[in-house]
């Protein structure tokens, strides 16, 4: 059966407001057609019937009952994450004691299990609203640190795994050349390292785009790429995890004199086309430096809480002029909507106030797809890529909501999601949910064994 291409939306979210009655029209996986029909924050009539004719419609619009919001973008994933799920929660310890049980994961993946794992981890993000993922991919080489034959195999399995799973990927090729300040690689890092950015660069440029991948770099973290070695490599978009945790500041004033948002403005990189991931540690110079720039801040609120990394200062970042975007990132969730109220939520633990992001704020920072280069995705309008996110008001966590931005952000959230499209494809419909289950619980199990 072929995708409709066209849909009434009982209530979507269109230039920054819900509306009821949003006919919507598809050609080519891009909108052609966006019509408010109903008034702006009130309940539409019932519009439950399979299809509904409308006389200026090109065909039967497909009616969409809930609350319609554009596709989420996941700007910071590491797929092989998912299978850490659940398994890292005993006993006491910190982000370093969870990254040796990380490296064990590391260190049991080939390019036919990694395409496996991300498969089912990229369908989990489909199912919870995300159509672009933003892929910080680090895990190149064989365990023993010799490229494969093909030196980007396990690059080609997480594009791959998007396109079986039907969302569009940003890989982020990601530079890893040291496991700290002056430490050559160490045990598992030796997958990730090429040895210098001269051969990582000849290395992604054998990478090509494809209708659903965008190729894109990163620099691991400052300990990870020397400062002369980043200076070496201008593209963009670049991404980076920055200031996750006080012992890496420490670590690089004591070897720089300078913050890691210094040390990264000093090679060059500290522009409106790059993102900072984590950006937690912040000092208010580093706060003004970041917004000065327009740079992308990706916040990953519940792995930052997972790990104990701390909360980061989103509302001062995006005072300065800084740009928020959000990921799941180890995948402790998968939950976009978990993540847009994370960012409030924590705000109101470090300040003990509430009331600093809006709903509307926090929704149009999960739906920026452009630090992923996807500058056509992320709104319901005309000559946009057509993703749909649907997510169902009548359930136990968000009947009585209001059905607007409020029960996205702040009641909804992965399991309300009822259907997806991408691209005017339907990837997502909820009666998927309980085989990508069952999927999820074979391949991780796999994963252990």
């Amino acid at each position: 059966m072929s995708d409709p291409t066209a849909y009434l939306l009982e209530r979507a979210w269109v230039e920054g407001a819900v509306h009821d009655d949003v006919l919507v029209e598809i050609e080519g996986g891009r909108f052609s057609r966006v019509e408010v029909r109903g008034p702006s924050m009130t309940f539409a009539g019932d519009i439950s019937a399979q299809n509904v004719r409308d006389p200026r419609s090109t065909g039967e619009a497909a009616a969409l009952p809930g609350l319609t919001i554009p596709g989420l973008a996941n700007c910071h994933s590491h797929a092989f994450h998912r299978a850490l799920r659940g398994r890292t929660q005993r006993g006491r310890g910190t982000f370093w004691t969870w990254r040796d049980q990380m490296y064990d994961v590391a260190a049991r993946l080939d390019p036919e299990t990694y395409l496996e794992l991300a498969t089912v981890s990229y369908r989990e993000m489909v199912a919870a609203g995300i159509t672009s993922v933003g892929e910080f991919h680090y895990l190149h080489h064989q365990p023993d640190g010799t490229p494969y034959d093909d030196p980007n195999e396990m690059g080609h399995a997480l594009v791959e795994a998007a396109r079986r799973a039907g969302l569009r990927i940003t890989l982020l090729d990601t530079c890893y050349l040291s496991a700290g300040f002056g430490r050559p690689p160490e045990g598992p890092q030796v997958r990730f390292s090429d040895g210098d950015v001269d051969a990582w660069v000849d290395r992604v440029s054998e990478l090509d785009p494809t209708d659903h991948c965008r190729i894109g770099g990163a620099y691991h973290s400052v300990r990870a790429v020397p400062l002369d070695q980043m200076r070496r490599y201008t593209s963009a978009p670049l991404h980076i995890h920055l200031s996750e945790q006080r012992a890496e500041n420490e670590q690089c004033l004591a070897a720089y004199g300078m913050t890691p948002t210094r040390v990264f403005a000093e090679a060059g990189h500290l522009t409106e086309h790059n993102t900072l991931v984590h950006a937690t540690h912040l000092t208010d110079e580093d706060v003004r430096l970041i917004g000065q720039a327009r740079a992308h801040a990706c916040f990953c609120p519940t792995t930052e809480r997972d790990l104990g990394d701390g909360i980061g200062p989103s509302r001062a970042l995006d005072a300065a002029g800084g740009r928020l975007t959000l990921g799941s990132d180890s995948h402790a969730v998968i939950d976009l909507f978990e993540e847009m109220r994370a960012v409030e939520l924590d705000e109101r633990l470090a300040t003990q106030q509430r009331g600093h992001w809006a709903a509307a704020e926090l929704l149009a920072a999960a739906t920026r797809h452009d630090s992923l280069h996807w500058e056509d995705a992320g709104e319901i309008a005309v000559g946009r890529r057509a993703d749909l996110v649907t997510i169902g008001t009548d359930r136990v966590r968000t009947a009585g909501t209001g059905a607007d931005e409020q029960t996205a952000v702040f009641a909804a959230t992965a399991e309300d999601v009822t259907q997806v499209v991408v691209d005017g494809r339907v990837v997502f419909r909820e009666g998927d949910r309980d085989q990508l289950g069952r999927d999820l619980d074979d391949v991780i199990g796999k994963a252990w064994t």
